[in-house]
């Protein structure tokens, strides 16, 4: 973050000081990272005073000023230096706040929107440019293949893994310095005016939207919501920006009518209004897709993507095209994506052990588009290179969350479709109605035997697989994080023996308040 005094802050945020004068206010300044968990605060830095599920961050003030932050950001007195953050005016952060019984949370929250914004302003002001990213999926993915193309122009701030909500969102800003060339934010929603309200905190000058699926179709209804809050993103882009839109995403194609900026259209063909595109798509025996990327002028190179999946080709053209904005040449973004691997983990994570099994860990989120993208990836690993032997393909499944009325057709269409692409085993973890719908329609489908199990949990998959992994076998791990499969397919990918003392498999949240 830049270097603010805690006067400065609460003079921002609205706040008042705590358990510190108002000289030393002036004179004591925030010069480390503005941090959530107490056991990441640097020296100089601002602890948050976030609830969480197993614990208050106010009960961890004191740790956290002990650990070498300068102050809290809180919503009461907690007996060290603080900022005490003025009630939030309104709701706030309903994906984030679960436990937020008394409203301290959504008022450090809004406090932490504020001081972002301010933040974000001033050093746009200085010539950072923002890029927002949004989409149903593949915003983490492009977020990982924006940071790598735009290194080489500049010093670049990005999320780890999915810090895109509101409170990831406002956390990253605050990583920038005076330093940073370029912000990239990871832009998501669970209600209409998530993202408009995100874009306001650090209004970007480039946005970026993937697609439109169907996650959290049980929070917005229809497939149009969620297209009308995607839309969000350009709408927020002013006239002297850019957007860039996947044209081969009919509902992202008809965005270009909501901007007033200057929109960029990629595609997997070339076609009238195109400005980037990419032929002669081909895949290796890891799913790793080779292409051509093409400009409307006639330039044109190889590109050979180091991440995993035929719609990582999608996400590429998109990030090739805010490099390009900023300045790169082809082939700058042809060498940076060739050394662009996954970075996020449990993101079309593919490991390889000693014994040939390969292990696809792309748990941390899953939708029904995803979904089918990660099993076709599946598939093409099992069937290899052209002449390759054909490997044993085993996906193991969790449920897909948040789709409200569609979950039973949605997790039925994707046991049929693991049958149609003719995986060899489906392990469907869980026993809600949903993982039921999947297990029964790979049986309607033509499954038999055992080529459709259902198991209760994370702990029953993973003792099936140690039984049933042969040498060579490709495993597919995937499901919304909430089903608690990261920590298994990492298990598997690491144990060979069957280690009995391996750790059990659990859930992982990349902003969680601790």
């Amino acid at each position: 973050m830049i270097a603010l005094t805690l006067a400065e802050i609460a003079d921002i945020v609205g706040g008042r000081l705590a358990d510190i004068d108002d000289a030393a206010a002036a004179a004591t300044r925030v010069t480390g990272t503005v941090e959530f968990d107490s056991r990441a605060v640097t020296s100089g830095g601002l602890f948050l005073a976030m609830p969480g599920a197993r614990t208050d961050g106010h009960d961890h003030a004191a740790a956290a000023i002990a650990a070498g932050a300068v102050a809290v950001l809180a919503a009461r007195p907690v007996g060290v230096p603080a900022i005490i953050a003025p009630p939030a005016a309104g709701p706030a952060g309903a994906g984030v706040l679960e436990h937020d019984r008394d409203g301290s949370g959504a008022a450090v929250l809004a406090a932490l929107a504020k001081l972002a914004a301010e933040v974000a302003r001033r050093l746009t002001a200085d010539g950072l440019t923002i890029i927002g990213v949004t989409g149903s999926s593949g915003k983490t993915s492009t977020k990982d293949l924006l940071a790598a193309v735009l290194a080489p122009l500049g010093e670049v701030i990005a999320p780890p893994g999915s810090f895109n909500n509101e409170l990831g969102h406002p956390w990253t800003v605050l990583r920038a310095t005076t330093s940073t060339d370029y912000l990239i934010l990871e832009m998501s929603a669970r209600h209409p005016g998530n993202i408009a309200a995100l874009a306001r905190i650090a209004p970007p000058s480039i946005g970026v939207v993937l697609n439109v699926g169907t996650a959290h179709l049980g929070e917005f209804g229809s497939r149009q919501a969620i297209a009308d809050t995607k839309a969000e993103l350009v709408q927020a882009v002013g006239a002297s920006g850019a957007v860039v839109l996947n044209a081969d995403d009919p509902a992202v194609d008809a965005m270009a009518e909501q901007t007033a900026a200057r929109v960029i259209r990629v595609s997997r063909a070339p076609g009238t209004g195109i400005g980037l595109w990419a032929t002669d798509v081909v895949l290796d025996g890891l799913a790793r897709p080779r292409f051509r990327l093409h400009r409307p002028d006639g330039d044109a190179v190889p590109v050979a993507l180091a991440v995993h999946g035929d719609h990582q080709v999608s996400n590429a053209l998109c990030a090739a095209a805010v490099a390009l904005e900023c300045g790169a040449d082809l082939t700058q973004v042809a060498d940076a994506l060739a050394g662009a691997g996954p970075v996020s983990a449990r993101r079309m994570q593919v490991s390889t052990r000693a014994d040939g099994v390969t292990v696809v860990n792309d748990a941390y989120n899953a939708n029904p588009d995803s979904m089918t993208a990660g099993l076709k990836a599946l598939a093409w690993m099992a069937r290899g290179e052209p002449g390759a032997e054909r490997r044993r393909s085993i996906a193991v499944l969790g449920e897909m969350a948040e789709l409200g009325e569609d979950a039973i057709a949605e997790h039925d269409r994707i046991g049929r479709l693991v049958v149609r692409l003719d995986v060899s085993q489906l392990i469907v973890v869980g026993t809600s109605r949903p993982m039921g719908a999947m297990f029964n329609g790979a049986v309607m489908e033509g499954s038999w035997g055992s080529e459709a199990i259902a198991v209760e949990d994370a702990a029953a998959a993973l003792e099936l697989l140690r039984t049933e992994l042969r040498p060579g076998d490709v495993v597919l791990v995937k499901a919304s994080n909430s089903a608690g499969l990261g920590a298994l397919a990492e298990t598997v990918a690491a144990d060979i023996a069957g280690d009995p003392g391996a750790r059990h498999p659990g859930p992982v949240r990349d902003d969680a308040p601790r």
